[in-house]
């Protein structure tokens, strides 16, 4: 029961009721009064004989009924304030302590005090909103937990590659200046070595970068006009000879229309590319006789659809739906020992899904991975078409 409804029920039970009861007790007073034998008699016989016995006995009796009256009123009275005193107490201070009880287990960090009422009151009303509250405030403490192991999680990833190529850039300029490179041939591989080496640790330093503003969502896009076939054409020749330098074959296929046009960021678009190519390489597999991968650019319709395939290791169904999320490593596909900051999928995904496409992993162990990723079309409308 709401509790205005308590309050107006008590309000009118402390009006009514006593003088209901004093009229009560008048009635049954006057009542006797009028049974009385001597009422009706002239004034002359009442005024003479009111000291007789058996009028001073009806005022007797009379009397004691009227203070036994009263003090039936002041019991009953009593037993109504009790319980009506008791009634707002379980109604409203007994749930009350319940949920400072429970507030109490809030400001101490306990999310797990479980507040239950079928009151559909303002009782009730609190017991829901308390819980509304607790639900919200443990899925903001899991998500911040979660991102905090996240965050240590990238931290060390980050720590573990940039070491490397720290320690491989130390040990090659240290061959050139103790003079281990005693050839221009050595010399010149051992600083193509190093210039490597550095863009591995440039490359890991924009991902940690990127990755801040994906969570501020303040990542830079600058959207323009693309076309899609030059741009893939000048992206293949930058992709192809780092391929080349790691003896792996690129195959390339365009089958849309010359003029076909997109609208995205270049610098953005071109980080997918590498990022899928990249991850394509780091798992590829090297017992194969030729490694490969291919990217095909394929119409549909009002759509673009951008494959990008490796004959690498694949991944295991049961990895694949959650290769896009943050940090997640498979056993076989992201193994950690492979390094990696295990964000590059998630980068993808939140480009892609940025420019308005939509991103999806088909896999076979031991077969490969394609990545299939879609570009709406930019569409021109004359002028003066009428669109109906």
């Amino acid at each position: 029961m709401k509790f205005k409804t308590r309050l107006m029920v008590t309000f009118f039970i402390i009006l009514i009721l006593p003088p209901a009861l004093t009229s009560v007790a008048f009635f049954v007073i006057g009542l006797f009064l009028i049974k009385s034998p001597y009422r009706g008699l002239p004034l002359r016989y009442e005024t003479a004989s009111r000291f007789t016995n058996e009028v001073f006995h009806d005022h007797i009796v009379a009397k004691n009924l009227f203070i036994y009256l009263f003090l039936l009123i002041i019991l009953i009275l009593f037993l109504i304030a009790l319980l009506l005193t008791r009634w707002i107490h379980r109604g409203v201070f007994v749930p009350i302590n319940r949920l400072n009880l429970a507030m109490q287990n809030i400001t101490e960090g306990n999310f797990e005090y479980v507040l239950n009422s079928d009151n559909r009151g303002e009782i009730g009303e609190l017991y829901h909103n308390y819980e509304d509250m607790r639900l919200r405030l443990k899925e903001s403490i899991d998500e911040k937990m979660a991102v905090e192991n996240q965050n240590r999680e990238l931290v060390s990833n980050i720590s573990h590659d940039l070491k490397t190529p720290i320690t491989a850039i130390k040990g090659y300029v240290e061959g050139i200046m103790d003079g281990v490179a005693d050839t221009p041939e050595k010399v010149d591989k051992y600083i193509r070595t190093v210039y490597n080496k550095a863009n591995d640790m440039d490359r890991l330093i924009n991902e940690l970068t990127f990755y801040t503003g994906i969570d501020t969502n303040k990542i830079p896009y600058n959207f323009c006009k693309i076309n899609i076939a030059d741009y893939f054409k000048d992206c293949i020749e930058e992709v192809g000879l780092d391929l080349e330098s790691k003896n792996i074959r690129l195959n390339y296929s365009n089958l849309v229309h010359p003029d076909t046009l997109i609208i995205a960021d270049p610098e953005q678009l071109k980080r997918v590319v590498n990022n899928i190519v990249g991850n394509s390489i780091k798992y590829i597999d090297r017992s194969k006789n030729e490694c490969e991968i291919d990217i095909r650019i394929l119409d549909e319709l009002d759509s673009v659809r951008i494959e990008i395939e490796d004959n690498g290791r694949g991944i295991p169904a049961k990895d694949l739906g959650r290769i896009f999320e943050r940090f997640y490593r498979s056993d076989t596909s992201r193994n950690s020992a492979r390094g990696g900051s295990g964000i590059g999928l998630s980068i993808v995904k939140k480009i892609i899904e940025d420019h308005g496409g939509y991103i999806w992993a088909s896999s076979r162990e031991d077969e490969g991975t394609c990545m299939h990723f879609v570009f709406r079309k930019f569409l021109n409308v004359p002028e003066n078409t009428d669109i109906l």
